[in-house]
């Protein structure tokens, strides 16, 4: 039987390489064109046999006869997330590479890649990039075994250390390795392959060593199927109307066929209007009628509504019944939630999939997930979190919009364009969140605040008076009670109001109204400037107690309001 190519998923930290290494490959320069040097959107390459032998002269030389057409590369962003781009059945990618810098070694984002290749049963070789960087480095004539070996020997001392030092810490994660030209069994160790895409040593030993693999162990995986299936990457629109990006991992896919595509809530009954099929190093396309597996194509799509990135599709041949019954179950088992916990939106099942994965191996637990803009169901699920875990009142978004009219008031929404950082963002505003937690129950009602009076702002002057404030340190909440800078008692306060609304707490730099009973504005606060939280010696003690829940000029205030108290310090 005829097989395909592999589908090859380039992975690892940010800023180790990847895109340069496939830059290399296909002879283009994508890299210096991205945002801030990292890929942000996944994006495919077709890999002829062609290209191969031309990249690899290894081959000729060895005498290899290649069976494989060819690959279709992925390159994907920094972050692990996207190692988990999903087909019917487990991960969409046959053999990884993942880039590791020589010197870095394994960094977080690193060890979160292994994680998921681990649980996809994906199998991988390792690019340790950038030799070129271990200084004192020259690029030789010689194969790169030949060239490693005569190097000088402090520079060979600093290669073996970062080596040694990197298949340590890979064996700490499971897994074996050894340089790809010691290896006796690949079956059990992974391959190393030392390489430098800046001055291309060990890119044509990348390509045998991917080649090899592909070879010996997956060419009964790579036969073609007789149905269409693939994985739907993006939706897009054009003059011509919806169509769909996507990947066709088996099968041969015709215009005309009927497609089911999973969806979120129910699968999408479409049919292919016209297909178009990307061109070997380019992301221009070409129109066909015919397009076999694997290849990245694009879909003129009778029915768009409901597909949503990362779904899997396949063409209707047998039982329509059955193959819904299957999508409904796989989505659904994909997504496994919690009694409580977070919200999770994301642009892609593969993506949504893999960051919840992430958030579970850091113990976060999510109430409910989806696909799409954060909406306001959305943010109502985060608010009902508030009377329940206040540190789940908060909403992650990974490449997706937040729709208008959405009221975030009381909740947090975290969003990033570097994925890799939205659950560090996560943890830190937790832990920032949780010393505020703390700091309330610890103190009570009782709480640091310094209030410059707004004279120019007086609405009523009793009965009680409202008047205009600026929060200069600290939180103000209703019925605190205030004292002025020379130690007038003056009143709690009753009401507040900021922008036309009713609030119960305030905090540093907002202006806004309060209402204070009982005090007759002109008389006596005409001449005051400020207005402090009052405080009593015991709660003085315990916020000095707990002097690191308290910011710089909380600590500041509490000195002044102790001064004007005269508290003994």
């Amino acid at each position: 039987m005829k097989i395909r190519q592999p589908i090859v998923t380039v992975c690892g930290h940010v800023d180790h390489g990847k895109t340069s290494i496939l830059d290399v490959f296909r002879g283009t320069s994508v890299q210096s064109g991205e945002a801030g040097g990292i890929t942000q959107k996944i994006s495919f390459t077709k890999y002829s046999l062609e290209q191969i032998k031309k990249e690899c002269p290894l081959i000729a030389k060895e005498g290899v006869k290649l069976d494989i057409p060819g690959f279709l590369f992925i390159d994907t962003p920094g972050h692990a997330a996207f190692t988990n781009l999903r087909k019917r059945g487990g991960s969409l990618a046959d053999l990884a590479i993942l880039v590791v810098s020589v010197k870095e070694g394994i960094q977080p984002q690193t060890a979160e890649v292994l994680q998921i290749l681990k649980a996809g049963k994906v199998p991988f070789l390792v690019a340790l990039n950038k030799i070129d960087t271990i200084s004192g480095w020259r690029k030789l004539d010689s194969g790169l075994k030949e060239s490693i070996e005569s190097q000088a020997i402090n520079v060979k001392e600093e290669f073996d250390e970062s080596w040694l030092t990197f298949q340590g810490t890979l064996k700490e994660h499971g897994f074996d390795s050894e340089l790809f030209y010691d290896i006796k069994d690949f079956s059990k160790q992974v391959a190393v392959v030392p390489c430098s895409a800046r001055t291309k040593e060990g890119i044509s030993e990348l390509l045998f060593v991917l080649c090899g693999l592909c070879q010996r162990f997956l060419k009964e995986k790579l036969k073609i199927g007789v149905q269409a299936k693939g994985v739907v990457l993006e939706v897009k629109k054009d003059r011509t109307g919806n169509y769909a990006e996507s990947i066709l991992y088996d099968g041969s896919l015709d215009e005309g066929d009927q497609l089911v595509v999973a969806g979120f809530d129910n699968p999408v009954i479409t049919k292919v209007r016209a297909i178009q099929e990307v061109l070997p190093l380019t992301n221009k396309y070409k129109v066909a009628k015919q397009i076999i597996a694997a290849s990245g194509v694009r879909m003129l799509l009778t029915e768009t509504e409901g597909i949503v990135s990362g779904m899997p599709f396949q063409e209707v041949k047998g039982d329509l019944k059955e193959i819904i019954s299957q999508f409904k179950k796989e989505v659904s088992g994909l997504i496994q939630l919690d009694k409580q916990g977070i919200i999770v939106k994301a642009d892609s099942l593969g993506s949504l999939e893999a960051l919840m994965t992430l958030l579970k191996q850091e113990n976060i637990q999510i109430i409910k997930a989806g696909i799409g803009a954060i909406g306001k169901s959305d943010a109502v699920s985060a608010k009902a979190n508030l009377e329940i875990n206040p540190l789940d009142s908060v909403i992650l978004g990974f490449n997706v919009d937040v729709e208008d009219g959405v009221d975030k008031s009381g909740i947090k929404i975290i969003k990033n364009e570097v994925v890799y950082k939205i659950i560090d963002d996560l943890k830190e505003w937790r832990r920032l969140r949780n010393a505020e937690i703390e700091k309330e129950r610890l103190l009570g009602l009782a709480t640091i605040c310094k209030l410059e009076i707004l004279h120019q702002y007086v609405f009523r002057n009793l009965n009680p008076a409202i008047f205009g404030v600026r929060i200069l340190a600290g939180k103000l909440k209703v019925g605190i009670p205030l004292i002025a800078e020379d130690g007038e008692e003056i009143a709690h306060v009753k009401s507040m109001q900021k922008d036309k609304t009713g609030v119960n707490v305030s905090v540093e730099g907002e202006e806004l109204a309060v209402a204070l009973p009982g005090v007759n504005f002109e008389r006596r606060l005409r001449e005051k400037k400020y207005l402090y939280a009052d405080i009593s010696g015991k709660q003085f003690r315990e916020f000095k107690k707990n002097k690191d829940l308290l910011s710089s000029s909380e600590l500041r205030v509490l000195q002044e309001i102790a001064d004007i108290k005269k508290i003994n310090v």
